[in-house]
């Protein structure tokens, strides 16, 4: 399906405030058909990986002194992709995205969608609703019991005030009048400004657009892995940073560790902290996928950051911005679907539904990935501290409210095509092929991902 450059690409590359000559570098193509949803999930994700292909090979024409290569989005591709973490494998086993509490339950006046992937999310959702136990068929119908004897703003509310994630199943005119849906409609779709002054970058030389840059990754499942994944698929040397006293999946981790390295600092330490400045003196890029405010205890607040290390790229990722009644509350792409409308209007007068992708992350991580390398470019050209922020329900909107399907797809989807395996340490690795494409570009990640947490807290070309 060769086309037009799509509305939707148009208006993401807009927002990334790039230079809309270059859409003539995008074609499309490829079988379509495997992100179906009532939504135009398929305009969405197409979009998002167009335009950060397209930053990509921008930025390599940056660096190379050549004419921006060409970019062509093909749909099996990017479907695969928006499936990764669905469809990855270690020796043939596949895993659970979400966990039995990870789910929709029925309160008393509608529905509410809990997230419990971590230990500690399902700890406190249980102690906020006065189960006991961990697991096991008697706790999901004790929770399911405890949830049915609660309106759905209470079971919200009580969830949320004891650290724990839960979300009332609103309709979309519901959220558009509510405080923070009022918020996020005002908001662009991302936003990139100049954070303070630094000298122009000099770019060496290098055939891939993020070969020498070091990008601190400070982010968690999905949409802030999927997007430092894609730089280090483009050459950048990735160090994912987290908490010891909280453990990453595995499981996640083989789908968002390709091409990183992975390690645990505490930085409530003094050696903890030590190492971490230490690795901060020598980033490019650093990109948060915390609730805003958690880490400006640590001094990584933008100002702190950009008056410590002038030229930083600084990306900051949140489930439901920066602003509003909303701005501190954790939060993960299946609970914004639910309290966006989404998950009604994907749903039936039966039980609400969802997308058939974690599609919000992952459109979101190519935006997010897409705003970094735009940024890049635009430190070469001006110099520049640099400030980029997204926020999943800003993507969610987008989608909601901006994009219309678009005509004439073509079936034939086949995620096995765009699957390869490798050998990794947990064992034999099947996963998705990167959908980032321009002419000239990668085509995988140049390593597997490692054992989460393990690798030692220095940059790899040091």
């Amino acid at each position: 399906m060769d086309s037009p450059i799509s509305t939707a690409t148009a208006q993401a590359w807009a927002a990334l405030g790039a230079d809309p000559s270059l859409l003539d570098r995008v074609t499309y193509g490829g079988p379509s058909g495997g992100l179906p949803a009532r939504l135009p999930v398929m305009e969405l994700a197409r979009a998002t990986v167009a335009v950060c292909s397209l930053a990509a090979a921008e930025l390599t024409s940056v660096r190379t002194g050549r004419p921006v290569p060409r970019v062509r989005a093909d749909d099996e591709a990017v479907a695969t992709a928006f499936l990764s973490d669905r469809l990855v494998r270690v020796d043939g086993q596949a895993w659970s995205t979400f966990a039995p509490l990870s789910r929709f339950w029925r309160a008393a006046d509608g529905w509410v969608r809990t997230h419990a992937n971590y230990p500690h999310h399902q700890a406190r959702l249980l102690a906020a609703i006065g189960v006991r136990g961990d697991t096991g068929e008697d706790v999901v119908e004790a929770v399911a019991g405890a949830i049915a004897g609660r309106t759905t703003l209470e079971v919200e509310e009580t969830v949320y005030a004891a650290g724990g994630l839960a979300v009332a199943v609103r309709g979309p005119h519901e959220w558009a009048k509510s405080e923070q849906g009022i918020l996020v409609a005002e908001q662009p779709l991302l936003t990139m400004a100049r954070a303070g002054d630094a000298p122009d970058r000099l770019f060496g030389d290098g055939a891939l657009p993020c070969a020498g840059l070091r990008v601190l990754d400070l982010t968690r499942v999905l949409a802030g892995p999927v997007a430092t994944r894609t730089l280090a698929l483009l050459g950048a040397d990735v160090l994912r940073i987290d908490a010891p006293q909280l453990p990453e999946s595995q499981e996640a981790h083989n789908d968002t560790g390709m091409g990183k390295r992975s390690t645990t600092l505490d930085l409530g330490n003094a050696t903890g902290r030590r190492l971490f400045e230490d690795l901060l003196d020598e980033a490019d890029v650093v990109v948060t996928g915390y609730r805003p405010g958690a880490l400006d205890r640590f001094g990584l607040t933008p100002e702190e950051l950009a008056g410590r290390r002038p030229g930083l790229v600084i990306a900051q990722l949140s489930a439901w911005g920066r602003y509003g009644p909303w701005h501190q509350r954790r939060g993960f792409d299946s609970l914004v679907q639910a309290a966006t409308g989404i998950a009604e209007l994907e749903g039936s007068p039966d039980s609400p539904g969802a997308l058939p992708a974690q599609a919000i992350d992952h459109g979101t991580g190519y935006l997010l990935a897409a705003a970094v390398l735009r940024a890049l470019t635009e430190q070469h050209r001006t110099g520049g501290t640099r400030l980029v922020r997204l926020a999943l329900t800003q993507t969610a909107h987008w989608l909601v409210h901006d994009l219309t399907p678009a005509p004439g797809q073509a079936d034939g989807f086949d995620a096995g095509r765009r699957l390869t395996e490798t050998d990794s340490p947990m064992g034999r690795l099947r996963h998705a092929l990167p959908p980032v494409s321009y002419e000239g570009g990668p085509v995988n990640w140049a390593r597997p991902p490692g054992r989460w947490g393990t690798d030692t807290p220095v940059w790899s070309s040091a």
